[in-house]
């Protein structure tokens, strides 16, 4: 079959006998492929730098039954920031580990690439709170995938933000204002700044995804509820995440 080129962000790179490489990529045409990256692992291998872990490269493929076989490859960028921290690298496993099991197979998976870029690119940047680009990612990746929390109001009384608290129904998605989760003998988890920073997350358009402030105590509820929400609907529970909370509790 003739090869073919895309543009692809290596989600996870897997030693295969004594110098291959089996890869996760996430590309924007095809979602979530498999491809195979023969002696990569050998240091004069020109696949070796562009077939690394969080490496965003221009692929040249060639399909295989099983899976694909990388030929060529060239570095776009690699983030090396995000190696400077045990807390960086910790996160970016994560949200690379949760991008491979919710990304589409098959099918295009541009604007999941999209969200897993910009998130390695502010870890890599020191860009802002590392719970604040986790949140995002959480919330963002669900908002993608179709679980999208009812937040535009309270489900039972349709108020918008009357009151300073709310509360978030990780397994339901919708929202309840603080008379009506008291009515539902729920505990408010949100105060009024995050649920708006939720609000925005969800709502707003990429390029400004991360472009809202948030104080310390609002960021822990919002941290909260983003991750209660978002391994409330995962398949199986992802392998990074003990360690993650290990270092960034």
């Amino acid at each position: 079959m003739e090869p073919f080129v895309t543009m692809g962000l290596v989600l996870k790179e897997t030693r295969y006998r004594e110098a291959d490489r089996i890869l996760t990529i996430l590309t924007p045409k095809l979602g979530v492929i498999t491809a195979m990256a023969a002696n990569s692992l050998r240091l004069k291998s020109k696949l070796f730098s562009a077939c690394g872990l969080f490496c965003y490269s221009e692929f040249t493929l060639v399909p295989g039954r099983n899976m694909y076989t990388v030929r060529e490859a060239e570095v776009q960028n690699i983030f090396h920031g995000v190696s400077s921290s045990i807390e960086g690298v910790s996160l970016a496993m994560y949200l690379t580990e949760m991008a491979a099991a919710l990304s589409p197979t098959g099918e295009e998976a541009a604007r999941e690439l999209r969200l897993v870029l910009n998130s390695l690119y502010m870890i890599s940047e020191h860009r802002t709170d590392l719970r604040v680009i986790k949140a995002v990612f959480e919330l963002r990746t669900m908002s993608e995938c179709g679980f999208m929390p009812q937040i535009v109001c309270c489900r039972d009384c349709g108020t918008y933000d009357e009151g300073d608290a709310f509360y978030l129904d990780a397994q339901e998605g919708h929202l309840l204002c603080a008379s009506c989760a008291a009515k539902a003998g729920k505990n408010c988890n949100l105060d009024k700044a995050a649920l708006f920073a939720l609000r925005h997350i969800c709502l707003v358009e990429d390029k400004k995804i991360f472009a809202f402030k948030i104080s310390v105590g609002s960021l822990a509820k919002l941290s909260a509820v983003a991750e209660n929400y978002a391994l409330t609907h995962l398949d199986k529970p992802l392998k990074s995440y003990t360690f993650l909370k290990s270092v960034l509790p």
